[in-house]
């Protein structure tokens, strides 16, 4: 009221603005006046002037009103998703092109919204996401591996990749469908054994009825494809893992159907949270982008993808 009377001169146009009466305002005033132990109004002829005191208070009550004004605003951008900082972390594959491809929209359309990016496979991410150090977990499951989420988390289905037969061009068997059976007699590279990218490779053989002779093992998926080049074995890649694809290697569809599929995670209680409503909008149009529409097997199954619980 103070502040309102700094700025309209008079007692009936600050109850007008208020929607309260003048003798409302003057009683509220006088009460504030008491207790402080100062004045903050005397008249002066018909008009009632601030004090010093009152200017001062005044000053303060534009500045708190202001701030509050922004607040509603910055509020208004939070319920809108377009501002926040927010903790992503992101199987490495899939930063260096889904996330990296988003960050760089975000940034053109919603400026004030801030990303942090770690980079841990996804058993680590969820372990992260559920401890709470970090707010959105980009991880992967394969067809042929379903990936257990913990309780207490929701998942959403951002795109599907294929898998990739990495051969040699000069193979007998390169073309464009490869039958994984026929691979048996060949030298296997895959990923660590601890990882689930190692255990689609190793499931994919074995239902093809072998199980495959191991000459290496490397998370990067660059190794691997280096390692094809000169001679060293054969590899099921990700497509968003192939950078650049070496001379004289082919990448062959396998004749059984494998695909890698990527989620979105966050915990339950974030479930209505607009800022990770944002980011993961801008992930599934950078997979869409990149990778197209999900393929049949992924349309199939994705009724039973989006789950919140508890």
């Amino acid at each position: 009221m103070l502040s309102a009377l700094d700025r309209l001169g008079t007692i009936a146009a600050v109850a007008e603005e208020l929607h309260l009466t003048a003798p409302g305002i003057s009683m509220q005033l006088s009460a504030l006046e008491r207790e402080l132990g100062v004045a903050l109004t005397e008249r002066q002829g018909r008009r009632l002037a601030l004090t010093p005191a009152g200017c001062v208070l005044a000053e303060h009550g534009h500045e708190i009103l202001d701030r509050l004004a922004l607040a509603e605003m910055e509020v208004d951008a939070i319920r809108g998703g377009r501002v926040g900082r927010y903790r992503v972390a992101a199987f490495p594959s899939a930063a260096r092109t889904l996330v990296a491809d988003a960050w760089k929209a975000i940034q053109a359309e919603h400026a004030s919204l801030q990303l942090a990016l770690t980079t841990p496979e996804p058993e680590q991410a969820l372990s992260l996401l559920v401890a709470g150090e970090t707010d959105l977990a980009l991880v992967h499951s394969y067809s042929n591996i379903p990936r257990d989420m913990p309780d207490g988390v929701g998942s959403e289905l951002v795109g599907a990749e294929p898998i990739w037969v990495a051969i040699r061009s000069d193979d007998p068997l390169a073309s464009d469908e490869v039958d994984l059976a026929e691979l048996a007699g060949h030298p296997w590279i895959t990923s660590e054994r601890h990882l689930t990218c190692f255990q689609m490779t190793d499931r994919a053989c074995g239902l093809a009825g072998f199980r495959p002779v191991i000459v290496a093992e490397t998370m990067d998926f660059a190794v691997q494809l280096e390692l094809v080049r000169t001679r060293a074995g054969v590899a099921l890649v990700p497509q968003l893992a192939v950078a650049a694809v070496p001379p004289e290697v082919t990448l062959a569809r396998p004749a059984q159907e494998l695909e890698r599929h990527i989620f979105a995670v966050r915990r339950a209680a974030m479930h209505a949270e607009p800022g990770l409503d944002t980011l993961v909008a801008a992930f599934r149009r950078a997979a869409d982008e990149r990778l197209g529409v999900p393929s049949r097997l992924v349309r199939r199954e994705s009724g039973n993808l989006h789950k919140w619980a508890r």
